[in-house]
């Protein structure tokens, strides 16, 4: 895949700033058609879609579409639904003070954005921030990885048959052409990957003071109770760490296990991920690969430390991880320093939940926190933490409510979307006091004579 030069990316942003200009992306009507078309254009697209990420990832038709397509479809949907009413400006009050000026908010596009996605998930990730961004009102140029190729040229053909390109724009290409896109100045850049390179874009950003969406990772931490049902725990940590061969921004990252049921539970999680790949993993059609041979070396070292209880295969050929568990970890180990991203599942035990918690809290802020157990017990748990998101005795799942506000806190991430906060994250809250001229009240004016009645009134 060829890099797109930095005259085209520039021709392009110019582009986008004459359309922006013209005003048309501010009407309603043409945002609401604009999702339509784009909604059309992803049902017509479905299986090159599919297709593509089988080639890149080997994920299932079934994965791909619940993890991927279907999150966008619901994503327009929703603004379809709401974008109306996000849009009205919204009357607010006015102090006594101010009687008898009106005030109120006015929500406007911000402008020109640049959305930068990942490989792991890479047309969700590509798509999802696109739909606020025309929900918003914005033009917007799209950076796929270059790491996941196939996705990333049917994304190209799906963008520039769906949009006129001062509207919506797509380029490619290496971190060469990070860097070029780094080096203009948009109005909002939209970028979700690991937090090393969220600091770079962060930095950049500064230079022109463009405002940021960081949408990063770390290391989500999955505590399992005694109080806990292991059955249930057992099969939906297996899944939310096999999902897309662990290589998901919010996968559990490390079990934190109570000392009396771990056996148990440890058996219980190899159990399921055996009923849900079979006794052969490989040979499954819904296990997906890791995305690259870099990617293979970094997870083998992060499995040399450890105990090896379950799974450990590799076919370095195939891109090919097995689910593996590894018990007897310790908080200096290498797999304990870096987000995993991959089926591995280091596991350490407590007796008192006091350690668990206060070891959460000696490290970064995480993008997502998982707790099984009593509720009584969850709620003193989730007060005496922080994280992006969490659930409740089970896993991923807050990522499917558009109700629920996405995103990181801390080094996980800046700024949340999905839904509403979409809209709000791609437009400007704007301000209007709009202020009657039949009266002219004293008040304000210099000498003050009314001072000491403006003073009981403020």
């Amino acid at each position: 895949m060829l890099d797109t030069s930095f005259n085209t990316i520039e021709l392009l942003l110019k582009d986008h700033r004459s359309y922006f200009a013209s005003q048309k992306t501010k009407s309603i009507t043409f945002r609401i058609g604009q999702l339509k078309r784009f909604k059309a254009a992803i049902l017509k697209f479905e299986a090159k879609i599919t297709d593509a990420l089988w080639k890149d990832l080997h994920k299932s038709m079934e994965e791909a579409y619940l993890t991927e397509i279907s999150l966008v479809l619901q994503e327009i949907d929703n603004h379809i639904h709401h974008l109306k009413c996000w849009a009205k400006p919204k009357k607010v009050t006015t102090p006594f003070h101010l009687l008898p000026s009106s005030s109120q908010i006015i929500h406007e596009p911000l402008g020109v954005a640049l959305i930068m996605a990942p490989w792991n998930y890479p047309f969700q990730l590509l798509m999802n921030p696109l739909v606020g961004a025309i929900s918003g009102g914005c033009c917007a140029m799209l950076k796929p990885s270059p790491y996941t190729p196939n996705i990333a040229l049917v994304m190209e053909e799906l963008i520039r048959e769906t949009f006129e390109p001062g509207s919506v724009s797509i380029v490619q290409g290496s971190r060469k052409v990070n860097g070029m896109l780094l080096e203009q100045c948009f109005d909002v850049i939209f970028y979700t990957g690991s937090p090393a390179v969220g600091k770079v874009v962060m930095k950049a950003a500064s230079e022109h003071l463009t405002p940021v969406v960081l949408e990063l990772g770390g290391k989500s931490p999955c505590i399992v109770d005694s109080g806990a049902n292991l059955d249930v725990a057992a099969k939906r940590i297996a899944w939310g760490k096999t999902i897309n061969a662990g290589q998901t921004c919010i996968a559990p990252d490390y079990l934190f296990v109570h000392q009396s049921v771990k056996d148990e539970l440890l058996r219980k999680i190899a159990s399921n991920i055996t009923q849900m790949y079979g006794e052969d993993v490989q040979k499954s059609n819904y296990f997906p690969r890791i995305v690259n041979d870099q990617a293979m070396v970094r997870l083998q070292k992060l499995m040399e430390h450890g105990k090896i209880t379950f799974g450990g295969k590799v076919n370095v050929q195939d891109r090919y991880l097995s689910p593996t568990i590894i018990d007897e970890v310790k908080p200096e180990y290498p797999i304990m320093q870096e987000e995993i991203f991959g089926p591995i599942l280091p596991v350490m035990t407590f007796e008192n939940i006091d350690s668990a918690i206060a070891y959460i809290n000696e490290h970064e802020k995480p993008l997502a926190f998982y707790y099984f157990g009593k509720n009584e017990q969850a709620k003193e748990v989730l007060a005496r933490t922080t994280s992006g998101g969490a659930c409740i005795n089970d896993t991923l799942m807050h990522i499917t409510n558009h109700k629920l506000p996405f995103g990181g806190v801390g080094n996980s991430g800046l700024g949340k979307y999905h839904g509403h906060d979409s809209f709000l994250v791609f437009s400007n809250a704007r301000a209007v006091v709009t202020t009657p001229t039949w009266i002219d009240l004293p008040f304000k004016y210099v000498p003050f004579k009314y001072f000491k009645w403006l003073k009981k009134i403020i």
